[in-house]
């Protein structure tokens, strides 16, 4: 390993590492833990549609640009294949919720609980939020931390805003437009599906630059937590491997 310098960061400060086996996480479990758990808070706030001013939201908004904010994160401080391993564990913890929410729906209710049509009619459409976020989180979120990766060593470990704005820029944008689409297509007039598509992605687009600061700040403390400094440079970024 050798000394360099980045956004925020003295010369000489941190530990290079080219290789996430040359060096153990010690806080990576933290960031993981509030990663997933705005993904899923984000699937079960998705059954609300609301409006502001001109334009249409789903209420998952509200939470889920934080999941890419710590997105970034976990590709700065962690490199691109840690930073899958923590997207597909958000899928299986997404699969898990689906599943249990899908049976909830059809548990024959007790007498006297009269609420399974207020209950069904909010939460049957969780199972189709999940899928269409799955789709959408897996295939956003990879380009986005792809595309982290890959800024970092062209730009060696400099110029973060430019990483963080570019990724989210592409990973948003697919993952809204997969998500509209697979979950409310056919439920939502088209006119409807396309408000909420391009509604979605500039307010998270925006969010990003906004947050911008904090994710500075974030990624700062935590590599001085960590005292490494990585570059996904010794080793290969595979897509679909646990």
């Amino acid at each position: 390993m050798r000394d360099t310098s980045s956004d925020g960061v003295e010369p000489g400060s941190l530990r290079i590492a080219e290789s996430s086996s040359v060096w153990t996480p010690r806080y990576l479990y933290a960031v993981a833990s509030i990663f997933v758990t705005t993904v899923l808070v984000s699937n079960l706030a998705a059954t609300k549609v609301f409006a502001l001013g001109p334009a249409t939201f789903t209420a998952g908004i509200l939470v889920f640009p934080i999941s890419y904010i710590f997105g970034d994160i976990l590709t700065e401080v962690y490199g691109f294949n840690r930073a899958r391993r923590v997207i597909y564990l958000g899928l299986l913890a997404n699969v898990f919720m689906a599943g249990v929410m899908w049976l909830a729906i059809y548990l024959p209710p007790a007498s006297g609980w009269h609420l399974q049509h207020e209950f069904e009619a909010i939460y049957r459409l969780i199972p189709r939020i999940v899928i269409g976020s799955l789709a959408g989180y897996v295939a956003g979120e990879l380009v986005n931390s792809l595309i982290m990766s890959v800024l970092k060593v062209r730009t060696k470990g400099r110029h973060l805003w430019i990483r963080t704005i570019s990724s989210t820029l592409l990973g948003q944008f697919v993952d809204t437009v997969v998500f509209v689409v697979v979950a409310f297509a056919g439920v939502f007039a088209p006119p409807l599906l396309v408000a909420a598509t391009i509604s979605a992605w500039i307010f998270k687009v925006s969010y990003e630059v906004v947050a911008t600061p904090l994710t500075y700040l974030i990624v700062w403390k935590l590599k001085r937590l960590e005292g490494i400094e990585h570059f996904d440079k010794q080793e290969k970024r595979r897509l679909l491997r646990f």
